[in-house]
């Protein structure tokens, strides 16, 4: 048998003399030629090699290679054998099985191979492939005991604590969360200093102005602006009179206000009746009384907004008088003393 060499490593080449011996003994045509290289053929332990057997024989043979070595032996496979087909002349097969191994063991090692089978019309033969060895190098050194250890280095010097090596930087940083927290504080308290200080009665002018601009009677959205002036009434009578919640219905709104003098009750209640068919049961309505309700609903808040400064003024005058009275008696107190306090003395 001729040998088949790897491109650099070849660990065992099938002589030719030697095929011919065994192929004879089992009574082979001289047609059948084997080779197998192992590349590298030095290796150290767990280090992957490849291990190639090539068999040309005459076309209609049937060639049969071995499984990879199991995990029992030293040697085992890395991946699953490849088999590959070369180009050959006319007549022939050239067949090439490729194995990626590793040994896990020191010293020549069997690769582990089974026999070749080649089948033809003479019958079957084989080509053994137990006597193919790789060799392990070992990675320790000739003698581990004259091994001499580094000497041991010096022990790490006592470093200061984190606290006293950062403190400029943990205390820059804690005025500056402080800055910002104080930042903070300062815009919230502006922002809820601007709400509390809004006026629920110029807001709503504003919102009557804001819808006006909108041109929904233009537009032919009659209801909308109904709806949403009506809106604009439940907001400011929510921000303006307590009891007026924005949760609540329009009947309830009515029963909650009855007893303020200051609301236009009768008015009130067509405005929201009216904004409830238009919103709730879709009542259409012409633009003449889409302005009528406009117009209405700023009516009812002004009025609202006339009665609630009347009732305000009126109770800041009550307790002006009540407090006036209250310095008069301290004072016309106070005179009786002394009269008396003089009158003892005399």
């Amino acid at each position: 048998m001729t040998a088949v060499r790897a491109p650099r490593h070849l660990l065992a080449a099938i002589a030719l003399a030697l095929g011919a011996s065994r192929a004879s003994a089992q009574g082979a045509t001289p047609g059948l030629r084997a080779g197998v290289s192992v590349t590298p053929d030095t290796v150290a332990v767990g280090d992957p090699f490849v291990v190639k057997v090539r068999v040309q024989a005459a076309a209609g043979t049937v060639v049969t290679f071995p499984a990879p070595p199991d995990t029992s032996g030293p040697v085992q496979a890395r991946d699953p054998r490849r088999v590959d087909s070369v180009r050959a002349p006319a007549g022939e097969i050239d067949v090439v099985a490729t194995y990626r191994v590793s040994a896990w063991d020191v010293g020549p090692l069997p690769l582990g191979l089974a026999d070749v089978v080649v089948r033809d019309a003479a019958g079957e033969r084989r080509v053994p492939l137990g006597a193919y060895r790789v060799y392990v190098r070992s990675v320790l050194p000739t003698d581990s005991a004259l091994r001499v250890p580094k000497p041991a280095r010096a022990p790490l010097p006592d470093a200061p604590s984190v606290l006293l090596q950062w403190w400029p930087w943990i205390l820059a940083a804690a005025i500056v969360l402080a800055l910002i927290g104080w930042l903070v504080s300062r815009w919230l308290q502006k922002r809820r200093s601007r709400r509390g200080v809004d006026d629920p009665y110029g807001h709503a002018v504003r919102e009557f102005a804001r819808l006006e601009k909108l041109g929904l009677v233009e537009a032919g959205e009659h209801g909308r602006l109904v709806a949403l002036a009506a809106d604009v009434v439940r907001d400011y009578l929510a921000a303006r009179l307590p009891d007026a919640a924005r949760s609540l219905t329009s009947t309830e709104v009515q029963r909650a206000l009855g007893g303020r003098e200051e609301v236009p009750h009768e008015r009130l209640a067509a405005l929201l009746e009216f904004a409830d068919l238009v919103k709730f049961a879709a009542v259409r309505i012409g633009p003449d009384a889409a302005r009528q309700a406009f117009a209405e609903a700023r009516g009812v808040v002004d009025d609202v907004e006339r009665g609630v400064k009347a009732r305000e003024e009126r109770e800041a005058a009550e307790a002006e008088a009540r407090a006036r009275r209250a310095s008069d008696e301290q004072r016309r107190y106070e005179e009786e003393r002394r009269r008396a306090s003089r009158r003892d003395a005399a």
